[in-house]
């Protein structure tokens, strides 16, 4: 274990949201954190706040490396800790989806994460210690319409995080999943501007359920029940980086909560008519 002066950390995503959240949280909880974001303005912004902040997208293996060979040569070459957070929903009907637009949701949600995770895991693996923490999502358990690439990802990171957590039994290497439901964010401005560029929402058959969509992802505040701050985030996240036995799992709001149970209780077909009714053709 990692005493408390040596705890680093590398955050992916850190330019809003719960990736800002957590990096200001930490920092001030004595850990020194290394906050990475994709635009360089945005790393300026956050050197301004006195994080140590780096250049990292997730869709570019060269600056994934860079980063990680920046950070071990400001530690010694150790790293306590990797927080992949850095994702962004793209929306539409699964039929909408073109290859590539569902290439480039994997490549940012899952692949650019999982490369990090293999460069950071050497480091992990001979110092005899480490925390490995993914956000995932309540719709990395269940799926809900018109957001299909999205979970596809999740679900793929839960399996592939799985899978990992299994093999590094004995490594001192602990894997944790943190689950959130809707939380404050900039997600859907996000998702909207990607819905913009890559579907073609006028010819869709779907268009009438992208009317009511489009209005849910422009409106201000939270549209959710139970939407929480990132800061709900942050205290899961402290738990899986400082408990001598961090759980696999970390539910995040009461929608995460309730669909886990009901997916555990409902036949196939009666969970299919919750999570219609939940998507609500879009709207939600």
């Amino acid at each position: 274990m990692a005493t408390e002066e040596a705890r680093t950390i590398l955050i992916t995503g850190c330019s809003s949201g719960i990736g800002y959240v957590c990096a200001h949280g930490l920092r001030e909880r004595g850990y020194r954190v290394f906050a990475s974001a994709r635009k360089p303005a945005d790393v300026e912004r956050l050197s301004g706040e006195g994080l140590e902040a780096l250049r990292l997208d997730l869709d570019d293996s060269a600056t994934i490396r860079e980063a990680v060979d920046q950070v071990l040569s400001r530690t010694d070459g150790k790293l306590y800790a990797l927080l992949n957070n850095g994702a962004y929903g793209q929306v539409g009907a699964v039929e909408d989806l073109s290859r590539a637009v569902l290439r480039a949701q994997l490549e940012t949600n899952l692949l650019g994460g999982h490369e990090l995770t293999c460069l950071c895991l050497p480091v992990m693996r001979r110092q005899g210690y480490g925390r490995i923490v993914q956000i995932s999502s309540v719709l990395g358990l269940t799926a809900l319409a018109y957001r299909g690439a999205y979970v596809a990802a999740k679900f793929a990171l839960e399996g592939l995080t799985d899978t990992l957590r299994l093999e590094l039994a004995g490594s001192g290497v602990q894997v944790s999943l943190i689950e959130p439901g809707p939380i404050e964010s900039r997600f859907r401005a996000t998702s909207y501007e990607k819905f913009r560029a890559h579907i073609d929402h006028k010819r869709s058959p779907h268009r009438a359920q992208y009317r009511a969509m489009e209005k849910r992802l422009l409106a201000q505040g939270p549209v959710q029940p139970f939407t929480l701050p990132p800061q709900a985030v942050l205290a899961k996240l402290i738990h899986a980086l400082e408990s001598r036995r961090p759980k696999p799992r970390y539910y995040v709001t009461v929608p995460t909560y309730l669909l886990s149970g009901l997916r555990r209780v409902l036949s196939s077909r009666g969970l299919d008519r919750v999570l219609r009714r939940i998507s609500g053709g879009g709207a939600r």
